[in-house]
């Protein structure tokens, strides 16, 4: 067998069907699309619709719910914060705040607030002054001689 001799198999290949090219090909005049109505015409997609029947997209039920109240938190590990002072990004000296979070280049973008992680080590003793903090986190910075100031909880 040489290279010049290799062929598909036998109906393997199929020509493409050439629609509305006279009555006898079998597939002149209407091609192929019946009469008249919406599907005959160009540019229909009737999608999601079953005849009638109720689409299968109202049959499920609607699920959760969106709370429009709800606050989005930067969350920042305390690895993380220790990483930017051992580079001298951040300073030991002042308040660990969101602002000063944004400018170490630690977070991109303020949202409702920082939240610290107690994933990594603090060594350094830093005051902080952020939206909230685990309780794993507050431990291990006044382990470290640092402070933390939250936001006092609104009385209702």
């Amino acid at each position: 067998m040489k290279l010049n001799e290799i062929k598909d198999n036998e109906g393997s290949t199929h020509s493409r069907k050439r629609l509305g090219r006279g009555i006898g090909s079998g597939t002149g005049k209407t091609g192929g699309r019946g009469v008249k109505g919406q599907k005959a015409r160009s540019g229909v997609a009737i999608n999601g619709f079953e005849g009638g029947q109720m689409p299968l997209y109202r049959r499920l039920p609607k699920r959760g719910f969106n709370n429009l109240f709800a606050k989005s938190y930067n969350t920042v590990s305390l690895g993380r914060i220790q990483a930017a002072v051992d580079a001298g990004k951040l300073s030991a000296d002042e308040t660990v705040t969101g602002e000063a979070l944004i400018k170490a280049g630690v977070i991109r973008r303020a949202k409702d607030g920082v939240r610290v992680l107690s994933d990594g080590e603090l060594t350094s003793k830093l005051s902080f002054d952020v939206a909230g903090a685990s309780q794993s986190a507050r431990e291990k910075i006044e382990k470290a001689g640092g402070s933390l100031k939250l936001p006092e909880a609104a009385a209702e």
